[in-house]
Formats: structure tokens, sequence, C-alpha cells
């Protein structure tokens, strides 16, 4: 029934109890007094009746002096006649005798109606939303041809993962053509990635794609507070898979559902531990489940049970990586297919300008920039609608309603002056893209920097470089105001950050040679977070600290260095942004003068 029908359903029968409870309470209740036949007989004879209602074989009556009575009469003709000659007034009803299942209804209505009421409200309570005992019943949806609207064409940047996905497809369609030579599909998928990358769209992909029911259900969907529950439900969702095969059951947010087993001490946890062991059982157990392929996702495959992962349940791990640089513009093209774009509008160098952006984020900032175009009034979205949500989704919200003194203003443009010149004058660093003063987020200042290309690993030289480009402001800040402020406590947190990984993690450290200090220990009981145990001794510790903090002020003292060298530059750049507020590349190219193959070698 229509949740609305049923609302309306339920109003109505409300209004019909209050009605009938109402109509039995408010009939005027009258003190009658019971006698018997002879009295009045007596009565009539003595003139001192009023009036009287004859009923069937019941006689009613009203007496001069206002008193009310009623009497069990026979029927006797001349009661009549006695009545006429004495002149009392009479009036006939029905006999209720013929109308007694009314009287019954009457009686009993009111009682069934709020009993049924109570029944009705008992089952909307219940977890199934529905019958009394579907707590154990499964809450997947069955995705049909209608209500699946997704393919393989809205997904981009993906193309390896959706590659291996396409070939459990194949299989759906045309079994044969993999089971001639002797192979079998997998049981399972495990889609691993990083949130946003377009693993649960990969999923609605295939329901799309494949011509066999789908059923999706999340993880956290079998938990409930009862006992038992959750393995019940894994039941019917296999139950109800095997009768729709062949087909596709998807499990979103598995981590919910599949962590380690023994992560916990008893308790609430006891019942998630059954669910997992119910769930292994059904992929890989005694019955077969041929023709229903087992599909999950999760962005946090450390913390899942090995059994689960093992070959025979999810034969085959799909990562779903961040897309690189033509992923992106893959993914660009997909999310503009439905905004009117400017001529002016470069969807490669909007890609060259968002690493590290996942399909989420890139949806977000096409949108971002198509809201911020309509509150303008524009017909179409151009570049700077794109560079200004591209702005706010790195950087943050211009807080222009922020008041800032000159003198926060000054420390503030020479900080980022600092940041921005090193960045110019150290070369093999990331280009600088854009250079604020603008309060945006939590910060008072931004100095972007967007790389050439993709990175998957980074050399000695280039962390090193970036320790010192961190460091730029608070030197800037000591030369020129010959002070320091709190702006870089979080520069400094990075740098440091980055120099005991260089020591501790990298091995690039010339004192301490090529080992790993602090093992990363799995805490089981913390659902298996990642703690540092130190397994070197206080002198170790002694010489990590020493190393650390000789990075840190080795990369400070080049940077002051380099500062000092350029003073003028540096004074030139900050009056810029004092007075311009916002520099981007070529701006600051062109107050410094300084080109590409004309940068300062340092060591």
């Amino acid at each position: 029934m229509n949740p609305v029908h049923k609302n309306i359903a339920l109003w109505l029968v409300i209004t019909l109890v209050i009605i009938l409870l109402f109509h039995m309470f408010n009939q005027p209740q009258s003190k009658q007094q019971e006698i018997i036949f002879s009295d009045l007989i007596n009565y009539i004879d003595k003139g001192q009746v009023d009036q009287v209602t004859i009923q069937g074989e019941k006689v009613k009556g009203k007496l001069l002096d206002g008193r009310t009575f009623s009497t069990y009469a026979p029927k006797d003709p001349g009661l009549v006649t006695l009545l006429k000659e004495k002149g009392v007034r009479i009036a006939a009803k029905p006999d209720e005798g013929s109308t007694w299942y009314m009287t019954i209804l009457i009686s009993w209505l009111p009682i069934i109606l709020l009993i049924g009421v109570w029944i009705f409200f008992m089952r909307q309570m219940q977890s199934g939303g529905g019958k009394a005992m579907s707590f154990g019943k499964s809450r997947a949806r069955l995705m049909t041809d209608k209500s699946i609207k997704v393919t393989f064409e809205d997904v981009a940047g993906i193309d390896e993962a959706k590659q291996e996905l396409e070939e459990i497809v194949d299989f759906l369609k045309d079994p044969k053509k993999f089971t001639r030579l002797g192979g079998r599909i997998p049981k399972g998928v495990l889609l691993v990635g990083q949130p946003g990358t377009g693993k649960t769209l990969l999923a609605r992909a295939i329901a799309g794609e494949a011509d066999v029911p789908f059923l999706s259900i999340s993880g956290s969907d079998f938990v409930e507070m009862f006992v038992g529950v959750g393995a019940s439900r894994v039941r019917d969702l296999f139950n109800q898979g095997k009768k729709h095969a062949p087909c596709i059951i998807f499990i979103d947010e598995l981590d919910a559902v599949g962590r380690h087993r023994g992560a916990g001490l008893g308790g609430g946890h006891d019942e998630r531990e059954q669910t997992l062991n119910q769930l292994l059982v059904e992929m890989d157990g005694f019955e077969s489940n041929e023709g229903v392929i087992i599909m999950s996702a999760t962005n946090r495959p450390d913390v899942l049970d090995p059994a689960l992962l093992r070959p025979g349940r999810f034969d085959r791990q799909v990562v779903v990586s961040l897309p690189d640089i033509k992923g992106r513009e893959k993914i660009f093209k997909v999310h503009v297919n439905k905004v009117p774009l400017d001529k002016d509008v470069n969807l490669e160098i909007l890609a060259r300008g968002t690493p590290g952006f996942s399909g989420a984020d890139i949806e977000n900032l096409v949108n971002e920039a198509a809201l911020y175009a309509a509150r303008s009034d524009k017909s179409t979205v151009t570049m700077v609608d794109f560079e200004y949500a591209k702005d706010k989704v790195l950087m943050g919200t211009e807080r222009k309603s922020m008041v800032i003194s000159d003198t926060e203003k000054k420390n503030t443009a020479y900080h980022e002056a600092g940041h921005a010149l090193i960045a110019k004058l150290i070369p093999g660093s990331d280009p600088i893209h854009k250079v604020t003063i603008i309060p945006r987020g939590r910060a008072l200042g931004l100095t972007q920097q967007l790389p050439i290309d993709e990175k998957h690993t980074y050399p000695r030289k280039f962390l090193i470089n970036n320790i010192a480009i961190l460091l730029g402001g608070r030197a800037a800040e000591e030369l020129v105001l010959h002070d320091f402020t709190t702006g870089a406590g979080n520069d400094i947190e990075r740098a440091t950050d980055l120099a005991r990984k260089m020591v501790c993690e990298w091995g690039m450290s010339d004192e301490m040679g090529p080992l790993t200090y602090g093992k990363k220990e799995e805490q089981i009981f913390l659902g298996k977070e990642l703690a540092t145990h130190k397994d070197y001794s206080e002198e170790t510790a002694r010489k990590i600290d020493k190393e650390v903090s000789k990075i840190v002020l080795e990369g400070y003292e080049r940077t002051k260095k380099l500062l000092s060298d350029n003073i003028d530059t540096l004074h030139k750049l900050a009056q810029e942004l004092l007075v311009k507020e916002v520099l981007n590349a070529d701006e600051v190219d062109e107050i410094l003068g300084i080109k590409p193959e004309e940068a300062v070698e340092t060591a």
C-alpha cells in the first residue's frame, strides 16, 4: 500500500474509533426504576402514569411526578385498552430482538478497532517495517532495469578496474565462453579504494550492464540489536540470491560486518562475529552458490578478516585508485555533459590543476562552478567559474568579512612571499599556481603549488626542497619583522614530520643508514588501528632526534640565506601582495623577473 494511503486509512480508523466512543459514552443516562407488571397496572388505575413507550415486550414510562420506570410486560391487548381509557400517551418502537447482532457489534466494535490499531502500530515498529517476525529477513533491494540508469559509459578514469568488471558482465551473459577451457568465474570481487573513487558507482554500472538480477545491501543492514538477526539476514540474502541465480549480490561498506574477528571482548561484538561467520559459510561452505557472484566495496581492506580475502571467497581484489591526469580529464568530460560550457573552458588545464582529486571531488568542483555561474546570472559556465570553484575546494571559502589589522596583513604578506620566493628560487620544486593573503578556511593566507606531472615516488632532494619551502614563511618573518608569529606553526609541524619520516621510515639519513625505526603494530583491540611500537634504544632515539633536528635546521639556514640574498625581491613581492591580495603564476614571474632557466642552482 502507498504510504500516503496507509496514513489516510490509519487516521480514518482512529477518527471512527473516537466517534464511536463518544457516541457510547455520551448517551443520556437516566435513572429508571425497575417495577413489576402488577405495579404498572396499579399506577395506570390510579392515573399516575403520564406516558409509556412500548418496544416489543418491554415497557418504559414516566409518572406524573417525574419518575421513570421500566418493566417487562406480556403481549396483552388489554394493556393498550387500559392505557387509552386512562388517557396515557402511548409511543411504540420496533422490537430490538431482530437486531441483536447490532447490539453485539456496537458493544464489541470499539474493542476490536482498538486491538487492530495496536497491532498496526506494533507491526510498524518492527525492524523490518513489515511483518511482526521480519527481524531475520534481509533488507536487500532487488534492482530492476527501470531503476538502474548507470552504465559503463558513466564511469571514467578507472579503466583497469572497469575492464576487470566488464569480464564479470561478459561471463554472466555468456558463461560458456569462459568455462570451455575449464576456468571458473570468481566467486567474489572486492572493490578497494579511497573514498570517492567510484566503487559504488562501478557496482551500479554493473547492475546496469548485466542482464541479471542485482541485490544491493549495506554492511550495516545486517547487524541489529537482537542476537542472531545478522546471521539470519545473511542466510535470507543468499536464499534470495539462489532463487534469482544467476545474479549479483553487492554488499557496500563491507568493513561494517567483516572486521577482523577477536577484536572485541564479548558483548555486542559477538553478534557481529556471528554475522561474519555466517557470511564466510555462505560464500564458500558445503552448499554451492552456483551463479551467485558476491561484490563488495570497502575503503578499509586492512581491517578485514583474512578468511574473507582468501581465494574461493573474494578471489579478485580490484583496486580503484585515484585517477591520473588523463583519468581526471575523462571524469571532467562525464560530469560537464549536463553543464553548458563556455568556449574558453579547457578541461586539460583543469585536470592538471586538480592533482589528487577523486571522482567525487571532481563532481563537487563542477557543481560548485555551475552554482557560482548561476549566482552570477551567467548563461554558460566559464573558466573563471571553474577557477573559483577549484580555489574554494582546495583552499576553502574566502572570508572577506574577517577584519584583519594592517600589521597582521603585513606579516601574512611577507610570510606568503617567503614561501613563494623560495619555491621559485629552488629548481625542481612544483610550480607556483597562486599566492593569496585573503583568509581562506582556517588560514590567513596561502601559497598554492601544483605539480606538472604525477609523482608516485619522491627523491630525497625533492623532500629536502619541500622542507626549505615550508620554512620560507618563518624565515621571512625573522629577516624582515625580526619576530616570530604563530602563523608558521603548521609549516613547522609538517616540516618536522617530513624530516622524521625521512629518518625513521625511508632510510634517507646518512647518520642512521637505510634502516626503519619504530615498528608499526596492528592493535587488534582497536579495530587494527596502526600504532608505532618503539623497538630501539634510548641512545638511538637521541640520534634520531639529532638527525631530524639537523635536517630541519639545515633547511632553515638554507632558506634564510636564499631570502637574504634576494631581500629586495622579497620586499617587492610582499608589497605587490599587499596591493593586489592575490597573485597568479604569471604575475609572480613578472614581479620577480625570473625565468625557469634562470633559477638559482643550490646544493
